[in-house]
């Protein structure tokens, strides 16, 4: 398991945030939540005039990026770089195939689609966005723009974000934050303003992305418990519900029941694939196998076309209310979703994490979206009497327990699909306040519990905002809206990972092999220390002793021979490292650097994935070349080891200049 770096004490309240994120994110999202609930019919104004304007004169650029990225991550898929590991070259996945498939399973699972899996292919089928409504080809066409809203460039937006962490994180030991993205961009600037500003814009994101979700989820809840229990549906009952799931899900956050947790989630699977065998076992299975088929090919057929199509001589309001709310649903959602999927995928390779993402999670939700979606269209096909799409029309919300209705046991069903959408809703509630407090705290993966506590009731409180003010079209113009900025943010994050990996290509990182074995004659204490060094025992002070009385000396020792020659060597000391450079006209510096490094035994990123660890740290010297770890540590090498892995260093450098120079001078 890959130990993370720790960033910052914890002794304090405070002292596990990072300050400038924490602060400017919750004051934008207390400042949001007081205009939005003190101020609800203006709000509600006001967000419709912000989604008028942003699909109008943005939509093209939406469209754009998800193009971009999905562009982007299939060529990274079939280029050089896709047998790149996440993580050290000697890595091996966390997971079997068989724990990580299922994962990606549960990934593709959401409130989502219990709420637009029957409403979304009924609403296309009734009010298509060109051609007459209520036929089979609107019906063909209606399955094949709900799978083309949650199909590959949902997920390609996801492994941007994932796989841009996952890299940085697991092969550089940079922190689990979006900014890591930044490294090979803007060097240690990531830790400065404009680091804090993309970890900003992350935050904000998946706070209105899981916002959006949970007002959404809520009103699935209201609309079920009036179908089973009359209870009333207004917003009132809806930000009482809210606020009772949101109590369920930051007790579990305050009594610290990752098992429990991780038992909900498991359940979640259990109980989505017993209402989708039941769903499939009581309808034309035979039928909706044969539509799932189709819908498929269909899907492949059109999915370039549909990918760039603007409906720029047709325009209408449909697109802003459903594809381009998607595409900025997915881009918020990124940050969530991408540091689950990178948190269980270390040690694959980049062809592995982007195949295995782009078409496991897809596929369950293909197979999902036809047998909900085809047999609602085939009970409208064959009935004709548009109950379905009535309640689709007059309340979205209703349409699963009115479809539901045409099947056998519908009390107990429809009982069963409100309570995944609870679950579905603590677990969505629990995970995204830990995504956010991880972003918040720098990067650490087991932030402290009041402030997951504080996230939790944070999303709570602006679903809540958003349905006082404007209810689903509120809803829709949070997503929109919040995405905006942090599109941007990824368009860096695809340079910056691309820039990374050609790095890859500069230089194979070298492995001390000669070093790891200790001389007969070696001074005492030697073998010693490299074997503390080995099992992680070194404190802080003795490192911080190493640097001082073996690093030194040993850079002393090359930079005076060095000095000799044409070369011109330079050391340069800083509290926790030292380096040496090495400058020649005409070629990179070449940069040789120790550094003291903290690591913990590893938290988790989520509660669904079990601990492994503990809260004791240990200190490496660990050697960078230029600004890339090297992933091993040299502490307890004597001066005439550490010297020879100086030259071994300094030898892959002036090797990949060679080699260009061959290069060269066959042209």
């Amino acid at each position: 398991m890959e130990q993370k770096q720790v960033t910052r004490p914890a002794d304090g309240m405070l002292d596990s945030i990072d300050r400038p994120v924490f602060f400017t994110s919750a004051g934008l999202i207390i400042a949001f939540s007081i205009y939005g609930g003190g101020f609800s019919d203006q709000a509600a104004v006001t967000f419709a005039q912000v989604q008028d304007w942003l699909v109008t004169n943005l939509g093209w650029f939406y469209m754009a990026v998800v193009a971009i990225f999905f562009t982007f991550i299939i060529y990274l898929a079939f280029s050089r770089f896709a047998h790149i590991k996440l993580g050290p070259d000697d890595s091996v996945p966390d997971y079997s195939y068989t724990s990580w498939i299922a994962m990606l399973f549960s990934a593709g699972m959401g409130i989502g689609l219990l709420f637009f899996g029957v409403a979304e292919p009924i609403t296309h089928f009734a009010q298509p966005p060109t051609g007459e409504g209520s036929t089979v080809e609107a019906a063909r066409n209606a399955m094949l723009l709900t799978y083309f809203h949650w199909g590959v460039q949902a997920w390609a937006t996801y492994i941007v974000v994932g796989l841009a962490l996952a890299y940085f994180a697991f092969r550089h030991n940079l922190p689990l934050t979006i900014r890591s993205s930044l490294y090979p961009l803007i060097g240690e600037r990531i830790h400065g303003p404009i680091g804090h500003t993309v970890d900003i814009f992350a935050v904000l994101g998946t706070m209105f992305g899981v916002a959006t979700s949970l007002g959404i989820g809520v009103t699935q809840v209201n609309a079920g418990l009036n179908y089973l229990f009359g209870v009333d549906v207004s917003p009132e009952i809806q930000v009482l519900l809210i606020a009772c799931i949101t109590a369920m899900a930051t007790v579990s956050v305050v009594a610290g029941l990752d098992a429990g947790i991780r038992r909900i989630s498991e359940l979640n699977m259990l109980l989505a694939i017993v209402l989708l065998s039941f769903i499939l076992l009581a309808g034309p299975t035979a039928s909706l196998l044969g539509g799932f088929v189709q819908n498929v090919g269909n899907y492949l057929s059109n999915v370039v076309f549909l990918t760039f199509n603007l409906y720029a001589y047709e325009p209408n309001d449909w697109m802003g209310e459903w594809t381009l709310f998607y595409w900025a649903w997915w881009i918020s959602w990124s940050p969530f979703v991408g540091m689950f999927i990178a948190r269980i995928s270390r040690g694959r390779t980049i062809r592995e994490f982007i195949l295995g993402v782009l078409l496991i999670p897809a596929g369950f939700t293909f197979l999902w979206l036809s047998v909900f979606g085809n047999s609602a269209l085939f009970i409208e096909l064959a009935e004709g009497g548009g109950q379905i799409a009535a309640a689709v029309t007059a309340d979205m919300p209703t349409a699963l327990y009115v479809f539901l209705e045409h099947l056998p046991l519908t009390t107990l069903v429809s009982l069963l699909a409100t309570l995944l959408v609870v679950t579905f809703f603590v677990t969505s509630s629990d995970s995204g306040s830990l995504v956010i407090d991880i972003i918040t705290s720098g990067g650490d993966e087991d932030p402290p519990t009041w402030q997951r506590v504080f996230w939790a009731i944070s999303e709570g409180v602006v679903a809540s905002v958003l349905l006082l003010a404007g209810g689903l079209g509120a809803l829709q113009t949070a997503a929109i809206s919040s995405a905006l900025p942090f599109a941007f943010v990824m368009l860096f994050v695809c340079y910056g990972l691309y820039k990374g990996l050609l790095s890859e290509g500069r230089r194979h990182p070298y492995r001390p092999t000669s070093s790891s074995s200790i001389p007969v004659d070696a001074s005492p204490g030697v073998w010693q220390n490299r074997l503390r060094a080995l099992i992680g025992q070194h404190r802080r002070q003795d490192v911080q002793q190493y640097l001082e009385t073996t690093v030194k000396p040993a850079m002393d020792n090359v930079a005076t021979q060095l000095d000799r020659t044409i070369l011109s060597p330079e050391i340069e000391s800083q509290p926790n490292s030292i380096l040496l450079r090495v400058q020649e006209a005409g070629k990179e510096d070449f940069v040789y650097e120790v550094r003291l490094r903290e690591y913990a035994i590893p938290g988790v990123a989520f509660p669904e994935l079990p601990r492994k660890g503990s809260e004791k740290t240990y200190w490496r010297a660990e050697v960078y070349i230029g600004d890339e770890s090297q992933h091993y540590d040299v502490a307890g090498f004597s001066i005439e080891q550490l010297a020879s892995d100086m030259l071994c260093q300094f030898d892959q450098h002036m090797q990949y200049y060679h080699r260009d120079n061959q290069e060269l001078g066959k042209t």
